[in-house]
């Protein structure tokens, strides 16, 4: 597997949806930020904000798109071509409706599953060849309930496990950034013990 040289962090520009369930791919590159001390910078050709970080050694590209999630493969593409990486080096970090708060799960490629940050990013790269961050928000029980929940702002509850979610998620990039994806997956997919 190749390294992951640039990680995205999905979600919507604004105060208004800071807290909401559909900037968890934000929450996640926002807490990777924080742990190593990133600043972030606003860049206009990117349309992005975008951070630098060394991990295990390695220098590695943040990147939070500045134009609402519907339009994020804009900065996705943009970013690639930029630093002259290929799909396979990014990973990109979004809110997953099919996993519980509290569940993270890597995956490689495939369709966007109605995530519109995803389906924009393949739309732009004419690829779904990139590595994926699931951050577990819930399921509302109905199709019609999706937008408002995504839009919505956890509980207490649901907002403290998606935390810990992306805290062991952080504990698994030095693993990306070296090529250990099988290493990562074992990590973050398994159970700590009780």
């Amino acid at each position: 597997m190749e390294a992951i040289k640039l990680l995205v962090g999905l979600g919507n520009p604004g105060p208004e949806y800071t807290r909401t369930r559909h900037n968890a791919g934000f929450w996640f590159i926002d807490a990777l930020a924080e742990k190593y001390q990133a600043r972030w910078g606003l860049e206009k050709k990117l349309h992005a904000e975008t951070a630098k970080i060394m991990v295990a050694g390695v220098s590695v590209h943040l990147l939070k798109p500045s134009t609402f999630m519907n339009h994020s493969g804009r900065a996705v593409a943009a970013a690639l071509n930029y630093w002259k990486l290929e799909p396979s080096q990014c990973l990109l970090a979004h809110d997953e409706l099919d996993l519980s708060p509290g569940v993270a799960r890597l995956k490689f490629d495939g369709g966007h599953g109605g995530q519109n940050g995803l389906r924009d990013s393949i739309a732009q790269l004419s690829s779904g060849a990139f590595h994926r961050l699931r951050v577990g928000i819930g399921h509302p029980g109905h199709k019609d309930q999706v937008t408002p929940w995504v839009l919505g702002r956890p509980g207490k509850i649901d907002f403290e496990l998606v935390e810990q979610a992306i805290i062991a998620s952080l504990a698994i990039v030095p693993l990306l950034v070296e090529g250990r994806l099988n290493d990562a997956m074992k990590q973050l997919h398994t159970p700590a013990p009780k």
